[in-house]
């Protein structure tokens, strides 16, 4: 009977789930035919949006107005034209808004679905700001508060990609984090959408300069972390460079707890997002801020992807493991081709084994079919779809959006939630609910966790894929996985023989 209750036990986990690198075997035509099938995935969100014609009237609609709005902000302030600040309708790209830079246009105040105008006035206090950066720089952003009466909120900086990736395309990430109980800043970096492309002594941004992902990322810090008492010290320094009128601190800074800051960011934001968070650490520089003695990031997202461990190297600052860490991963990257052959599946893995190592909570994920452009929703750029259905006058449904909206909302509720707040109590089961999102997950690639619940349960899993262990799976209370659907029929089988 032993080796009966054995064997039924390793069908059932062979039947759960499939280790990575899964079958079909390489090379094969299975193996071809699979890839192609894969690869297709990333064409899903351009060829929707193409055969969609409320889509495409209200991508232009917005666009437009978008474009409107920029030309009434050069005409009411001109020091957002030309010199010395470098601003003109192409510089920085994507400064007017328009056309692919409008993100999802179902996000906007204009609009009836539930994403525009009912979140804006029923949901969302949203209040536009522009404030100095080190530099002197005009930086662009928006803070998003809840409508009602709580403060004490736990608050999230989300920082752009660069080049083509003004904030509207991570409104996604905001809207979700506010309905989830956030205080959020969104923002536009020097060099990017509505920022000033130039300093007034002509240090450029985005790629040209790309320690604005980093120094900028602290300024923001500084800003969002500014109040009435403790004014943005970077507005005293720069004012009176431009005629702007900048806004002198967070409008929300009251409803915001100190003690918990989360940070995300995409691409180079995402490397932002890593440096920043080191600062303090040993072996990284001490936190740089004006209005902090230490670093006050308690938490970060970074999508695509978390940067490994590294050394200062006098262009870079230090990335060293330091806050819990969640990383997204994109299979195919930007323009990448179809794989001719297997990925080492251990490659996206190398941030993930440096916090794991030193025992700071991360988890890391690859998307299934998956471009760099997942996080941020470019309507016509390859990705996998992300407004299957607008018959609700919003973009829903979608296939690697809202694996990265329940994923980020969870690490940051684990982290970030106190005791009463809403998902505080099950943002452990939604990390771990393997069986409602592990199919989306990468067959390339492994995806990993390292961390430990709530109740100092241990959840360290090497290949979520192919299901996790008992000591992972069985120490929380919900969202187990298949690992969990193994330990329950083993301990069914394991009954049963002892009749």
């Amino acid at each position: 009977m032993r080796r009966a209750v054995i064997g039924a036990a390793v069908l059932l986990a062979s039947a759960a789930a499939q280790a990575i690198p899964e079958g079909p075997d390489y090379p094969s035509a299975e193996w071809t035919e699979r890839e192609l099938a894969n690869y297709a995935r990333t064409l899903e969100a351009p060829a929707e949006q193409a055969t969609n014609p409320a889509f495409l009237l209200r991508w232009q609609t917005q666009g437009l107005a978008n474009l409107a709005e920029w030309n009434q902000r050069a005409l009411d302030d001109p020091s957002w034209l030309l010199l010395p600040a470098l601003d003109t309708p192409l510089t920085p790209l994507c400064a007017t808004w328009g056309e692919q830079c409008t993100g999802d246009p179902f996000r906007y105040p204009g609009v009836d679905g539930p994403d525009g105008a009912p979140f804006y006035d029923s949901e969302a206090e949203v209040v536009p700001v522009v404030f100095y950066d080190r530099a002197c720089a005009r930086l662009s952003g928006r803070v998003w508060a809840p409508r009602d009466t709580r403060n004490g909120l736990p608050a999230v900086i989300i920082e752009n990609g660069s080049i083509q990736a003004p904030e509207t395309l991570y409104w996604w990430a905001a809207q979700a984090l506010l309905r989830a109980g956030y205080v959020v800043m969104t923002f536009d970096p020097r060099g990017q959408g509505r920022s000033d492309q130039q300093t007034p002594g002509g240090d450029q941004g985005s790629n040209l300069n790309s320690t604005v992902f980093w120094d900028g990322l602290v300024d923001a810090i500084d800003f969002f972390r500014s109040g009435g008492a403790r004014p943005y010290p970077h507005n005293l320094a720069c004012a009176g460079t431009y005629p702007t009128d900048v806004t002198a601190f967070n409008p929300h800074a009251g409803r915001i707890d100190p003690a918990r800051l989360g940070l995300a960011g995409h691409s180079l934001g995402a490397t932002g997002v890593s440096v920043v968070q080191s600062y303090g650490a040993d072996g990284a520089q001490p936190w740089p801020g004006l209005l902090d003695a230490d670093n006050p990031v308690d938490v970060i997202v970074a999508w695509d992807s978390l940067s490994s461990p590294r050394p200062a190297d006098g262009e870079r600052p230090a990335v060293v493991p330091r806050v819990p860490a969640m990383g997204h991963t994109s299979e195919y990257g930007i323009g990448g081709l179809a794989f001719t052959s297997p990925p080492d599946p251990e490659s996206h893995k190398n941030a993930f084994a440096a916090w794991r190592d030193a025992d700071v909570p991360v988890f890391q994920l690859t998307i299934q079919g998956s471009t760099h452009f997942e996080w941020s929703l470019i309507p016509s750029f390859p990705s996998t779809s992300w407004c299957a259905d607008t018959a609700g006058n919003r973009c829903s449904g979608g296939w690697g959006q809202p694996l990265a909206e329940h994923y980020t909302v969870a690490w940051f509720d684990r982290w970030l939630k106190q005791p009463g707040e809403p998902g505080y109590d099950d943002a452990d089961a939604r990390l771990l609910a393997d069986a409602d999102w592990v199919e989306r997950f990468s067959f390339y690639s492994r995806s990993a966790r390292a961390f430990a619940d709530r109740s100092g349960g241990r959840h360290s899993c090497e290949d979520i894929r192919a299901g996790c262990d008992g000591a992972d799976a069985g120490a929380s209370g919900g969202g187990a996985g298949s690992g969990g659907f193994v330990l329950a029929a083993l301990a069914l089988l394991r009954r049963r023989a002892l009749r």
